[in-house]
């Protein structure tokens, strides 16, 4: 059973709903400038087994070049209805949110939702009969409990404005929200990080940490997050001692965080949050009180239960008040979800809903731990970085690419424009030791509009890599206000997002990571052009007459390689920057 609703703009969308007991409603709450907000209610209660209920209307397929998801990483094409790929959003994973973009890297449409927390299923895709891409929303795919009525907000967007404006614009609507409402950013989010994984996984050494953790403070990195090991000495890669958190491998964790306080770091720790390892004494205290002990890494808590938040909120207000600690990598959120073999609510349990308990434990955590440390660091990976989770967490970290600079590039771009102030990180930053000084820079240049997480052993490093790591840190730290807080403007989404471009009234930094040829749109003071290619040659298409700049050209460790006056003319400029150098041109 469809019923159709026609919005002031023209669309046509229809509830399909197949159950004729449950009541629907929709409204137009809002309209205005190609913005219409629609705000569905389903009025009375819904039992399990709940049919799925859906919102469906189509969209010319009129030069869309590609379609944007959150999480969608190179694969941004246009995918066809036969291929039934829905797009799950949650709590812990993805975004509500979808954008069709055009061949200038205009909007074409965007929609979502305001429901964050809950699963559901979005899709957009095109029907090659009459070459209409079919929207659709569908609440309840996984429900395994009684609802007493719903409501939730659709927002549709046919603006004329850049895809990247539309999507930030979303992250907007969403901070308006009261259950959506962001988390605090201490400044020291917002500062580059030496992480322990990539170069030691799980075999710390804390004496070379210690020596690794001084020339990372002389560089630059003012955090350094222990990753996994710290909490044992079980190095196969597994999670079979995880729910414990004692600090076996350091295991005077409060003294090793003093020493590294007294250089001027902070300490983060790395948690598998649902993780409980069969080897630990946590799963005996806890048996039965798992989503499912059949995960191929380690049971998995269930967080319906009290006890078990109660558990794991322990852990985290023990550590930092024994240890001091900075703050913490949250892992595996995404992992809190309905297993094959879950069971539903039963007697112990205060919640239904795996994804309102994930919330409630994510909250209380925060909460607990900004009244020991107001400035405690959060730090959560993608798939995880929706709304939702940017209550609790104050750093979204690309996820793991590790030797990916170009996936390092797009992840973090996708990941800024829905992000708000919330500081989003690359990921770890590390190379083959034998990798060419400038194929190495590439992993550093590749990540500069996030903030950057090194993770390889400085002390093993030659001089020559050193040099380009301090130039290209030093550069970051000095430019941080506007890479981080200035407007961002990523280019080309479906060719991997080949220029980013940063601005505020003073500066315009460009980074080109392709052979492409640069617009330059305005006449700022100081424009930074960031070679983030192998090949030397830098084109730029002057689309104004601009005056003459002072263009200081320096290679990837930072050694000058000219200095001479330019005249910014009108039309094609071609300009020579070593690889993974930069120009910085002054009026």
């Amino acid at each position: 059973m469809a019923v159709s609703f026609e919005v002031e703009n023209g669309w046509n969308v229809q509830i399909v709903n197949d159950n004729p007991n449950i009541e629907t409603k929709i409204t137009e709450v809002h309209h205005e400038k190609g913005v219409t907000i629609l705000d569905f209610k389903i009025i009375g209660q819904l039992f399990v087994p709940c049919e799925t209920i859906s919102l469906k209307w189509k969209v010319p397929g009129i030069n869309v070049k590609g379609i944007w998801k959150p999480t969608a990483d190179f694969n941004k094409r246009i995918q066809a209805d036969w291929e039934l790929l829905q797009m799950e959003s949650r709590i812990s994973i993805n975004a509500p949110v979808i954008c069709l973009f055009g061949s200038q890297d205009e909007n074409i449409f965007t929609f979502s939702c305001s429901n964050a927390i809950d699963r559901l299923e979005m899709n957009a895709s095109l029907r090659e009969e009459d070459n209409l891409i079919y929207c659709n929303i569908t609440f309840f795919s996984e429900q395994h409990y009684p609802l007493d009525g719903f409501n939730a907000q659709l927002r549709l967007d046919s603006r004329s404005v850049h895809f990247s404006e539309s999507i930030r614009d979303v992250s907007r609507w969403w901070e308006s929200f009261k259950n959506l409402q962001p988390a605090y950013v201490p400044e020291i989010a917002k500062k580059p990080v030496y992480s322990t994984w990539y170069q030691f996984h799980q075999n710390l050494e804390p004496e070379l940490l210690l020596k690794e953790c001084k020339l990372a403070k002389e560089m630059g990195y003012e955090v350094i997050i222990l990753d996994d090991g710290w909490q044992t000495k079980d190095s196969n890669r597994g999670y079979d001692f995880t729910g414990d958190w004692r600090p076996e491998r350091i295991p005077e964790m409060g003294e090793f965080v003093k020493t590294i306080h007294d250089l001027g770091m902070k300490v983060a720790l790395w948690y598998s949050v649902p993780f409980c390892g069969k080897k630990s004494k946590a799963y005996e205290k806890f048996k039965g009180k798992f989503l499912t002990e059949e995960h191929r890494w380690a049971p998995v808590f269930d967080p319906r239960y009290p006890e078990v938040r109660e558990h794991l909120i322990n852990i985290y207000t023990s550590a930092v008040r024994d240890w001091n600690l900075d703050g913490f990598k949250l892992d595996f959120i995404d992992d809190f979800h309905w297993y094959e073999n879950t069971s539903g609510r039963i007697e112990g349990m205060d919640y239904d809903s795996i994804n309102t308990a994930v919330d409630r434990l994510l909250a209380d955590t925060k909460n607990a731990l900004k009244e020991i440390n107001p400035e405690v660091i959060i730090e959560f990976r993608q798939k995880y970085t929706g709304p939702a989770m940017r209550k609790y967490g104050n750093m979204f970290r690309a996820f793991d690419c590790p030797g990916d600079a170009t996936m390092n590039r797009v992840r973090i771009t996708d990941i800024r424009m829905l992000a708000g102030n919330t500081a989003v990180h690359s990921d770890m930053i590390t190379w083959h030791p034998n990798e060419p000084l400038e194929i190495a820079a590439l992993q550093m240049v590749n990540t500069l509009f996030g903030v950057p997480q090194l993770s390889i052993l400085l002390n093993k490093a030659r001089p020559s890599y050193i040099k380009m790591i301090n130039f290209w840190t030093t550069y970051w730290k000095t430019y941080a206000d506007v890479l981080v807080n200035g407007y961002f403007m990523p280019s080309r989404p479906l060719a991997n997002y080949p220029l980013l471009e940063v601005s505020d009234s003073v500066y315009h930094i460009i980074g080109v990571y392709e052979d492409y040829v640069v617009p330059i749109k305005n006449d700022r003071s100081k424009i930074h052009i960031i070679n983030g290619k192998t090949t030397q040659s830098v084109v730029l298409k002057i689309l104004q007459d601009m005056g003459t700049y002072q263009c200081e050209i320096f290679d990837c460790q930072g050694k000058p390689r000219s200095n001479e006056k330019i005249e910014y003319r009108k039309g094609l400029l071609e300009i020579s920057i070593p690889p993974c150098g930069i120009m910085i041109a002054k009026k």
